[in-house]
């Protein structure tokens, strides 16, 4: 791949100038122009093909969730957004995700920038500069899920997914298709601080499963679905014959909080052969060394594969370093949880 070429998409004069000077600085990434509204942004995409956009979801003239509608009929392009923090921007967020955006970062109110949003603007441009355009089959129906063996779950049994570039989308084509009778899933997805209780939301409305973001020493239910809170860590621990989680601050681990080897690597020694494990689209190799120690501990496990992700790297990493059984297309990575699991409640009985 060459060189990222960004098109920056701001109505706010000083933060342009943030973007431009911080993409500048990095030796793989061109700043080809800066547009302050999507009026003269539409012009500037056909005169100097960029190959991504960072681009502000809340502008005068036309918001960013209509434009990336509009390019993705007429000139899709892949584009980092930026919310704002709050109920609202959380919300636009989820939206411009579902319009087509590959990442999203929270928009820090003010003029000063910190180092933290540099390195992670640096990197989610590298991957979206990266990224393929999928165009996703229809997910099985939850019928035909349903027809499986699963009658209860066995205690003990769990399922455990990572996620990061694309991730949103995925589990969208993964959660609301499985069935209300599974053993309680963890999800780290890499996501700001205040955009992870958007995502539960989201999904929970979508789901049959219970579909929310974790608090601090919750115990796991059948049925229901976990998932980190953006910018702290999940760790399982044992309670009982089941498990809760811990929420934690901690360093940032493969520069990523939450981490999803954080999780993998604490759950490895109480799960067993009890637990179904994958990684799904990202960037990086979070998570690679984690579902490692989950194969080697009996768990089932898989990764999400290169034709239908966003971002193959993580994904990739898994499964060049032997942590991942199989790679699995994302349209059947639902039949494929669903069908570990029922042989894991069959060899227990």
């Amino acid at each position: 791949m060459g060189k990222a070429r960004v098109l920056i998409v701001d109505d706010s004069a000083i933060f342009r100038r943030f973007l431009s000077n911080t993409l500048a600085a990095d030796p793989d990434i061109e700043v080809v122009g800066a547009a302050a509204d999507p009026y003269e942004a539409r012009d500037m995409i056909l005169q100097l093909k960029p190959n991504v956009l960072t681009l502000d979801i809340e502008m005068p003239k036309m918001d960013g969730i209509t434009f990336l509608k509009i390019l993705a009929t007429q000139h899709p392009v892949p584009a980092v957004v930026f919310s704002s923090l709050g109920a609202r921007g959380s919300h636009y967020a989820m939206q411009a995700l579902e319009a087509g955006a590959v990442d999203v970062l929270a928009k820090p109110s003010g003029s000063v920038f910190g180092n933290d949003l540099a390195r992670e603007l640096i990197s989610k441009v590298k991957a979206a500069a990266g990224s393929t355009r999928i165009d996703r089959p229809a997910p099985p129906s939850p019928l035909s899920v349903y027809n499986s063996a699963i009658s209860k779950a066995q205690p003990g049994q769990i399922i455990l997914i990572g996620s990061s570039t694309g991730g949103t989308e995925a589990l969208k084509d993964i959660i609301p298709v499985l069935p209300p009778n599974l053993p309680p899933i963890c999800i780290v997805q890499h996501i700001p601080a205040g955009y992870s209780a958007a995502l539960a939301k989201r999904l929970n409305e979508l789901s049959k499963l219970e579909v929310r973001e974790a608090t601090d020493g919750e115990s796991l239910a059948q049925g229901t679905v976990l998932i980190a809170p953006g910018d702290m860590h999940m760790v399982l621990i044992k309670r009982g014959d089941g498990y809760a989680v811990r929420l934690k601050q901690g360093p940032k681990v493969n520069q990523c909080r939450p981490s999803v080897d954080v999780l993998f690597e604490s759950a490895a020694p109480l799960v067993g052969t009890k637990a179904v494990a994958g990684i799904l689209t990202g960037m990086g190799e979070d998570g690679a060394r984690g579902l490692l120690a989950l194969r080697n501990a009996g768990s089932k496990t898989f990764a999400q594969d290169e034709k239908t992700c966003v971002v193959y790297g993580m994904p990739r990493k898994a499964f060049e370093a032997g942590g991942a059984q199989k790679q699995i297309a994302l349209g059947d990575i639902a039949t494929h949880i669903v069908k570990c699991v029922a042989a894991t409640a069959a060899q227990a009985r």
